[in-house]
């Protein structure tokens, strides 16, 4: 390479930082954690838009590095990203996934002045079991049936919402689609609701974002993201819940990925950059 000359980077700018497992919450003695991926330069006072990133888990735990690459590509434009974890599934049945989540963006919103945050510019954004999280956070803010009392004072609205194959009815799910498999503790669905044959179809309704789809509400814009060859979460789903919410006269764009399945090929750069899109000009 032949000599050449640049000048250094005063605000470091396009640089980032990655501030790994930091504690918001410790229901039931289960220590929850999030990993921060945050630019180093400085929003001048204004404070960065936020992203609350929910990797999709079956709920269980969720791995919170897995897209950890890809959302910095979006950091890096200008972004606080926050990648969530809740509790496993099978010691703490719904709402309590959302609850936790819910948790940690009151957290985020606490400390916005230390994470360079403008708390009144937030994504929620999800996959699969994450994305009906994602779903569930734009649908329920402040909703107190799904509020605990950390952080309390600080709203759980969104200002967005990117749902990536998540399931948008959960009592379908469980008792068309995987009608067929054992109401056991190994059923996901079941465990979800409790293991409770009395109560388990209510508790699955609580967390089944197509039943808060009513008229008069103020929601935030959605973007629903499915690819048609999903065996695990059924494309028909997510196009069943866009199109309620486009009668109900809500925001709403739908992607049609083709030949894609859940997870894997699904993702692209061209699918990458319209989500993107999507937040940058939401949050802006």
């Amino acid at each position: 390479m032949a000599k050449i000359t640049i000048p250094n980077n005063p605000t470091l700018e396009g640089l980032l930082d990655l501030k790994a497992n930091i504690p918001f919450a410790c229901p039931d003695g289960d220590e929850l954690c999030l990993q921060l991926l945050k630019p180093r330069w400085h929003s001048g006072g204004k404070g960065f838009p936020l992203v609350v990133f929910i990797q999709g888990s079956g709920w269980t735990k969720p791995n919170q590095f897995w897209q950890i690459p890809q959302l910095s590509l979006l950091a890096r434009r200008g972004f606080v990203i926050a990648s969530v974890t809740h509790r496993h599934r099978a010691n703490a049945p719904a709402p309590a996934f959302l609850k936790d989540v819910k948790t940690a963006l009151r957290f985020l919103r606490a400390h916005a002045e230390e994470y360079d945050i403008d708390k009144a510019r937030v994504c929620a954004w999800g996959t699969s079991s994450g994305g009906n999280t994602a779903l569930l956070l734009g649908l329920t803010g402040d909703d107190p049936a799904f509020e605990g009392e950390d952080y309390a004072g600080e709203s759980t609205c969104v200002q967005a919402v990117v749902d990536c194959f998540g399931p948008t009815d959960v009592n379908k799910m469980i008792d068309v689609q995987y009608a067929d498999k054992p109401k056991t503790e190994e059923n996901t669905f079941y465990a979800l609701g409790g293991c409770n044959p009395d109560t388990y179809q209510e508790t699955l309704r609580q967390v089944s974002p197509i039943v808060y789809v009513e008229p008069g509400r103020t929601l935030p814009p959605f973007l629903i993201l499915h690819g048609d060859a999903d065996a695990l979460v059924l494309y028909e789903d997510s196009e069943a819940f866009y199109d309620k919410l486009v009668e109900q006269g809500y925001e709403a764009d739908f992607v049609h990925v083709t030949n894609a399945p859940h997870e894997g090929t699904f993702w692209s750069l061209p699918l990458l950059e319209i989500i993107f899109d999507f937040i940058q000009k939401k949050l802006a």
